[in-house]
């Protein structure tokens, strides 16, 4: 067996490959001779590369090594003023000796030893002569033979020494006589080595392995050696997996109908939509799809863009199980030297060093004019992934949709964009058809997630507020006007008064009570989620509406009721808690130690993975469907012990239904809030254990405020 049946990339990466255990290895296995010359050598190196060579030794193989001690300032000026070169390379030589650390490492260096003592392994040590103001020689490169002669040539920045191998950030270009346009690279660099083997090469001096350091590795040989050494990384196996190659691993069982839709897309030219449920394996779906596009094409960029950090490290444990080893990018990535990985991977990529890599990142990094200029580089051969795309039909992140990239693939369950025709139509111009449509009906009665009881409970506005609700929408109303196409459109000052009313609905300050009085009975229990909005609750009749109209944050006033008033253990999970602290929560509450319940906002939206909330309360909701069924599929993911879950929803409505009045301009605006309820309402309950619940108050509703206004069109209507 030659090197025609490795899986021999174009180049490897240390924070992408093991290099020992990924390249040598399995190509020492099969060779006969190694020729090796390096910038820097240490004998630590030597014990780890010797992982390597147990096939190159059983095949009667030979190493020839030329290293470079490293010469310190002292080295050269003593080099310079004429004192014995071989003496003071000796010296420099022996202070990069280590002591074994273990019996493992006194073995390979009696292995060593005993392949210097029968003329099997060869030193020899390269310098610039005293001229040279560095005394330091920089050549790195490396020839392989197999058994039919074929010969692999690797050239790079890798040093022979344990830092190279494990710490920095190194790589390696290879080059392979099997194939034709790499030959005459290998033979060039065959004669550049021979030259530098024989002393034929001017400006560098060449010197057998000193006495002195070749007596210290002599020292550690013994008179019997193990061959077999005790190392599973000794042991190969014909078929190798090469890693940073994207590849669905065995433990990994795609479901059918997730294998459906790889399959639909790659027969609509690697164009579409993933719309799927929470909870229903899209992102494994995305990475299978990339692997069948990676096995076709053989070549293949792959980005990766999801909203949060949170979501990228996420993804990042996933793509690992996939074979990959992603390039991480966003400010706060552990890797601080992503821009430099990037721009090389992207380098390599174009010139064929490498046949694949991944970048993940955040939307905002994304559309950063830094990684935009770099992945504008890349040409077609690019599978451009996004999570949670319906935040890429926003202004600014569609203009980052790259229309050179050739495949494509949205994942969302919500792709149209609330009261955004443009934007969704751009997302579907861009993406293409739907390949899958898995709903949350399907994925509930197919088991993929846990059914659920909806309880919708209802509060009203007080006299302040619901007065103040008239009032906004009274001048929201003058805001909108209808154009040419009989479009509604809404002015900027228009839709920050939209948000103003979202945000006094979002407060109420009933709220609170309801949720003391619901949360009474299971203050002893656990798992329990409270969704509260990103507001204050309201206080004053103040037309200015300072911020002195509102108390205490919705969330800040939930967590001291349940704390301080029930007694509960409760936790925040908002955008102020750092990703660690977020996943220390997140397993503590799992446990039920010590956190009963979690208090949020709009954060745990999109993607946070917490299955074991059996009991969620929902005291705000937008009427954007894309939140509150967000909102819905984070607490059906299933779980042990966990065989249904429960939802009590706030239904805000402007007044007690015993008080409402058919008729008049006011009924029409409060009308506006109750519709929106409404088809919350009708959403949840629908697919929910228990329907009844729902119609039941939806029927009281609208027979209070009369059928026919409720069903009609005209009523003022903007979120």
């Amino acid at each position: 067996m030659g090197y025609e049946r490795l899986p021999i990339k174009r180049g490897y990466k240390t924070y992408k490959d093991d290099i020992v255990l990924d390249f040598y290895v399995p190509v020492l296995h099969v060779s006969t001779l190694y020729k090796r010359a390096v910038g820097f050598f240490s004998s630590g190196a030597l014990i780890d590369l010797s992982k390597g060579i147990a096939g190159l030794v059983k095949n009667g193989g030979k190493i020839k090594f030329i290293v470079s001690p490293y010469l310190q300032e002292d080295d050269v000026d003593a080099i310079k003023r004429g004192y014995n070169e071989k003496a003071i390379v000796e010296s420099a030589l022996m202070r990069e000796f280590q002591e074994p650390k273990n019996s493992s490492d006194e073995e390979r260096l009696n292995w060593l030893a005993h392949l210097i003592s029968i003329g099997r392994l060869e030193i020899k040590v390269a310098f610039t002569p005293p001229q040279k103001s560095t005394g330091m020689y920089h050549e790195k490169i490396g020839l392989l033979y197999d058994l039919e002669g074929n010969r692999i040539a690797f050239t790079g920045s890798m040093n022979e020494t344990i830092n190279a191998f494990h710490n920095n950030f190194e790589s390696i270009v290879v080059f392979n006589s099997l194939v034709d346009s790499d030959r005459q690279r290998v033979n060039d660099l065959e004669n550049e080595f021979d030259s530098l083997w024989e002393s034929r090469e001017q400006g560098i001096s060449v010197i057998d392995f000193p006495n002195v350091a070749l007596e210290k590795l002599i020292s550690y040989k013994r008179e019997t050696q193990n061959y077999e050494l005790d190392n599973t990384e000794l042991l190969y196996t014909p078929e190798p997996i090469v890693t940073n190659v994207p590849a669905i691993p065995q433990e990994v069982g795609l479901h059918p109908y997730q294998n459906d839709a790889i399959k639909a897309w790659l027969e609509k030219d690697c164009r579409g939509i993933f719309d799927m449920a929470t909870g229903t394996g899209k992102t494994y779906t995305g990475l299978g799809a990339a692997v069948r596009l990676f096995e076709r094409n053989s070549r293949l960029a792959i980005i990766i863009v999801c909203p949060y950090q949170h979501l990228v490290e996420q993804w990042v444990e996933d793509i690992v199980i996939f074979n990959m080893k992603p390039t991480i990018g966003y400010s706060a990535s552990k890797q601080s030297d992503w821009k430099k990985r990037l721009a090389n991977d992207v380098i390599d990529f174009k010139i064929g060093v490498i046949d694949s890599f991944c970048f993940v990142t955040t939307n905002a990094t994304y559309s950063s004019s830094h990684v935009q200029k770099e992945l504008d580089k890349l040409g077609t051969d690019v599978l451009l992934i996004i999570d949670e795309a319906h935040n890429f039909g926003a202004e600014k992140l569609r203009k980052t949709l790259n229309p050179n990239f050739q495949y494509r693939l949205a994942l969302s369950a919500t792709l149209e964009r609330h009261n955004d025709e443009l934007g969704t139509k751009v997302l579907l111009d861009y993406f293409g058809d739907k390949c899958i449509e898995y709903s949350l009906e399907r994925a509930i009665r197919e088991d993929k997630l846990t059914p659920y009881y909806y309880y919708p409970k209802v509060i009203y506005l007080n006299e302040i507020e619901v007065n103040q609700y008239r009032e906004l929408s009274a001048k929201i109303a003058k805001q909108c006007h209808v154009d040419m196409f009989g479009e509604l459109n809404m002015s900027e000052f228009g839709k920050k008064l939209l948000i103003e009313r979202a945000r006094l609905v979002a407060g109420a300050s009933d709220k609170v009570r309801l949720l003391k009085e619901l949360m009474e009975p299971l203050k002893k229990e656990s798992h329990i989620l409270v969704y509260c909005g990103a507001a204050r609750t309201f206080l004053s009749t103040s037309d200015n509406s300072e911020r002195d109209d509102y108390g205490e944050r919705q969330i800040v006033e939930v967590s001291k009721m349940l704390g301080h008033e029930l007694g509960m253990k409760v936790t925040h999970f908002t955008s102020s808690e750092s990703a660690a602290e977020r996943e220390v929560i997140k397993s503590k509450f799992s446990n039920a130690n010590p956190y009963q319940a979690i208090v949020a906002i709009k954060c745990l939206d999109e993607g946070v993975n917490i299955p074991s909330i059996k009991t969620a309360f929902i005291l705000a909701s937008s009427t954007n469907p894309k939140e509150y069924v967000q909102r819905r599929g984070r607490v059906l993911r299933k779980a042990p012990g966990k065989p249904f879950a429960i939802i009590y929803d706030f239904i805000t409505l402007p007044r007690p239904l015993s008080k409402v009045e058919i008729g008049g301009e006011e009924m029409r605006m409060d009308v506006s809030l109750v519709k929106k309820e409404i088809t919350r309402m009708r959403e949840f309950g629908d697919l929910a254990k228990n329907p009844a619940d729902a119609d039941k108050l939806v029927n009281e509703i609208k027979e209070s405020y009369g059928f026919d206004l409720i069903n009609s069109e005209e009523v003022i209507e903007y979120v």
